[in-house]
């Protein structure tokens, strides 16, 4: 099954977006970021080469994904309304990442809230941080939102610059409609 790849730039930087065969996306992450699908590390060995063998540049497949991306950017925005493949990962992760994407724009929870709110506590709260650090949609699934117990920014698969221009731009936006 073909997948499809395409960059998109944007105040954070380029970002890479990838979706399956469906147009379903599957990932938007930072090139060069852990975690980034596709596309090597800035530097590495093919760097400047094709992503991942099997997937194919095409933008058509993601002009719903630029809007909402661009809306977000302009404070337009306040959550995104994109098909999103099903990831394949275990019940505990996609109960963290549904959770990611009930908090609220503009509003920040700690890892521990987060993991009250599926319902689990203790040694599971590092589990939970280990859900957020593979969330492969960043900004799309919020995980920019959770931060430590006494309220610091912790890590972000996108950098902690990147995170802190996300939540300054949700902080000084009032909340807007979704479409």
């Amino acid at each position: 099954m073909t997948a499809y790849w395409t960059t998109h730039p944007g105040p954070l930087g380029d970002l890479l977006l990838t979706c399956d065969a469906t147009g379903a996306l599957t990932s938007l992450t930072v090139p060069g970021a852990p975690g980034a699908k596709g596309l090597p590390a800035p530097g590495a060995p093919g760097a400047k080469g094709l992503p991942a063998p099997g997937t194919v540049r095409d933008d058509a497949p993601f002009a719903e994904a630029r809007r909402e991306l661009d809306a977000y950017f302009a404070g337009e925005r306040d959550r995104f309304t994109l098909r999103l493949a099903p990831p394949p990962v275990s019940d505990f992760r996609r109960r963290v990442w549904a959770a990611l994407d009930e908090i609220p724009y503009g509003t920040t929870v700690s890892y521990g809230q987060l993991a009250a709110a599926i319902g689990v506590g203790g040694p599971a709260v590092r589990a939970v941080g280990g859900a957020i650090g593979a969330n492969p949609l960043l900004i799309v699934r919020p995980c920019h939102r959770v931060v430590g117990a006494d309220g610091s920014l912790t890590g972000y698969a996108g950098g902690l610059e990147r995170k802190t221009w996300l939540l300054g731009l949700e902080r000084t936006r009032t909340a807007v409609p979704a479409g």
